[in-house]
């Protein structure tokens, strides 16, 4: 008799024993010569060496399953232990939901930023807004995480204001900028178990700052997202881009037609694509209406901005003439 201790490292525990700890009762059930405790993270079996050889193998391979897609049914669990392994998956699926549904490029255009994230070390994604831009980037990285191809996700955004100013928001500093990184964290959220989620950011494998907190870093063994960069002004982009060190990848996104800087300053998303197009190992990825993955009222949405905003370019040509 040895007793052996199993930790799960990569899952959440409440989703690997199940709801009311049904997956544990069927492994229990399927090893009855064991005895097995599981407590938070750890497993404790205590048993014949043969027998805890081969379910330490099944519980590493239900562990990697579970972690590649966040769910653990029964099924699963009888195919590993059977012998016959999980059912795979599609190939197209970048990630899991939390809730284990696939996350996969649904247009032509998101498409080519998951094949040019496997390319090159920095894609530029341009589009309106809703194209899935961010969401897709954010899965990216999450599936480099856990794929163990990465050691950390940075996930950053200028803190533009937009209509409200920081020094009126309540709160300290932390809960000024939360909510110009709200939309970084609901894709998150989407994509890793709550628990895990918060232990990842506390351990600073995820973290999440504004653009200002980049300066002086050099960002190894990373995914590093710079999301709402047509907000960047010339020096700070140049900035985020010379951040890059060893092992990593950078995705920048914008939409050039959400620009809040003021009127004296130029997007440093503009300029950065005038320079950087023609730079081996720099990928642009052009969205447009036909990728917005939204409501349908979204496209909608841009359809009229664009008719309105090119009758007010005309009018205002048509009085210069004059």
């Amino acid at each position: 008799m040895i007793e052996k201790i199993i930790v799960l490292e990569d899952v959440d525990p409440a989703i690997f024993y199940g709801v009311n700890n049904t997956n544990m009762q069927l492994i229990k059930a399927l090893y009855p010569k064991l005895r097995i405790v599981a407590r938070d993270n750890v497993i404790k079996v205590l048993g014949d060496e043969t027998e805890m050889c081969t379910f330490e193998e099944n519980i590493l391979k239900l562990e990697k399953f579970c972690a590649e897609y966040n769910s653990l049914k029964e099924e699963d669990i009888l195919d590993t232990i059977k012998g016959s392994g999980p059912s795979a998956k599609s190939d197209n699926v970048i990630v899991f939901s939390v809730m284990g549904k696939p996350i996969s490029p649904r247009t032509e255009n998101q498409q080519k930023l998951v094949k040019a994230f496997d390319k090159e070390d920095m894609i530029f994604s341009i589009g309106p807004a809703g194209t899935g831009k961010t969401y897709v980037a954010i899965a990216l990285a999450v599936r480099a995480l856990k794929n163990k191809q990465i050691k950390k996700i940075i996930l950053s955004r200028p803190a533009v204001e937009a209509g409200e100013k920081l020094g009126f928001l309540p709160g300290d500093m932390k809960e000024k900028i939360d909510p110009y990184l709200q939309p970084l964290y609901d894709a998150l959220e989407d994509m890793i178990p709550a628990q895990k989620l918060k232990e990842y950011m506390e351990l600073n494998i995820i973290q999440i700052a504004p653009l200002a907190f980049m300066r002086g870093r050099t960002l190894n063994d990373a995914v590093v997202i710079l999301d709402e960069a047509q907000n960047t002004t010339s020096q700070q982009i140049k900035m985020f881009l010379t951040r890059m060190g060893t092992n990593t990848k950078m995705i920048i996104t914008g939409d050039l037609t959400q620009i809040d800087l003021s009127a004296s300053q130029t997007s440093g998303l503009i300029q950065a694509s005038k320079i950087l197009k023609g730079v081996k190992g720099i990928s642009f990825i052009e969205m447009n209406k036909k990728d917005i993955v939204r409501h349908k009222l979204v496209t909608q949405i841009v359809d009229a901005y664009e008719k309105y905003e090119k009758e007010q370019k005309t009018k205002t040509e048509s009085k210069n003439i004059n």
